[in-house]
């Protein structure tokens, strides 16, 4: 899509009238070439990877669905916001989607952006990505130190060997990361062990990814799951951030795909995005799975608005 197709008339909300009250659907702006480097929302409008993983589809309609969620909410950044349009998978598509989104993340990498992209379903991982992959290979990166923080129910490291879906983005990345012989660093929170084989467990501990499962994030114990995860980040020059919305409880993410009959609550992962957020190694991060037509009360919309807005506060 080029800056002259991006639809800005969703960004819609109420103007206060007291000083100093602006809102997002003030201050977004279409992306344009010459743009100052900023936060880059990019839509990926695809659920061609849900619908092969025998899920529930209708996340192509999430990239709409978080940016009205998102106008009306008020504004608290100091840096520039841009809305990057979206990229749109074909029907079944969904290689070529992927290859578009990781041009289009590499893209906005490369203008000095922090690309933010809005699923969609979690096929979403691989093209993000790929793009970062690209833009280590343009900057000559050889063995990037990068890591993955994947919160969600599952490990979507299902076998890409009988087609790739929105279970298997990871697995396909360890083999890209194999293939270039660089590390493939993992992390993935708040798995429920209800809702992943033993054989993707058995996957995970072969390729030593750190897992917590969703009975691991209490109150108590947040403080221990946040030295992990600075640990974790502290053998990283570099983070990507993928969120899947699945990994909220279903009191307040609804409208997924595989609502989660425990999940994290969102009151104990926002401490764990802000000290990404805050770590200066972000380098892109994602949202999957809003799935609208399951939504209630736009409550799994307004959590992921809720994310987004969070992630980008010191930009």
């Amino acid at each position: 899509m080029t800056p002259d197709a991006i639809d800005m008339t969703v960004w819609r909300g109420r103007t206060d009238p007291e000083p100093n009250s602006p809102r997002w659907h003030q201050m977004i702006r279409p992306l344009a070439a010459e743009a100052d480097p900023g936060t880059a929302l990019l839509g990926f409008a695809s659920d061609a990877g849900v619908a092969r993983n025998q899920g529930r589809t209708g996340a192509a309609a999430g990239p709409l669905a978080i940016r009205r969620a998102l106008a009306p909410l008020t504004w608290h950044r100091e840096g520039p916001t841009f809305d990057a349009g979206d990229v749109v998978c074909d029907g079944d598509a969904l290689e070529d989607a992927q290859q578009r989104l990781g041009e289009r993340v590499a893209g906005l990498l490369a203008a000095g952006h922090l690309p933010v992209v809005l699923g969609g379903g979690h096929e979403v991982a691989f093209g993000s990505w790929s793009g970062l992959a690209r833009h280590f290979q343009a900057q000559g990166e050889r063995a990037p130190r990068l890591g993955i923080i994947n919160l969600d129910a599952h490990f979507d490291l299902r076998d890409p060997g009988h087609g790739h879906s929105s279970g298997t983005p990871f697995a396909q990345i360890a083999e890209q990361c194999h293939a270039h012989d660089w590390p493939f660093r993992y992390a993935c929170l708040g798995v429920s062990r209800a809702s992943n084989t033993r054989a993707l467990f058995d996957r995970a501990a072969e390729l030593e990814v750190l897992v917590r499962e969703d009975r691991d994030f209490l109150a108590t114990t947040l403080e221990e799951r946040l030295r992990e995860l600075q640990r974790f980040m502290v053998r990283c020059d570099h983070l990507y951030l993928t969120i899947d919305l699945d990994v909220l409880p279903a009191a307040e993410a609804p409208g997924v795909s595989a609502p989660a009959a425990r999940g994290v609550p969102l009151a104990l992962l926002e401490p764990l995005i802000e000290a990404i957020r805050d770590s200066g190694k972000l380098r892109l991060a994602d949202l999957a799975e809003l799935n609208p037509d399951l939504d209630i009360d736009q409550r799994t919309a307004r959590a992921a608005a809720r994310l987004v807005h969070l992630l980008t506060l010191n930009g």
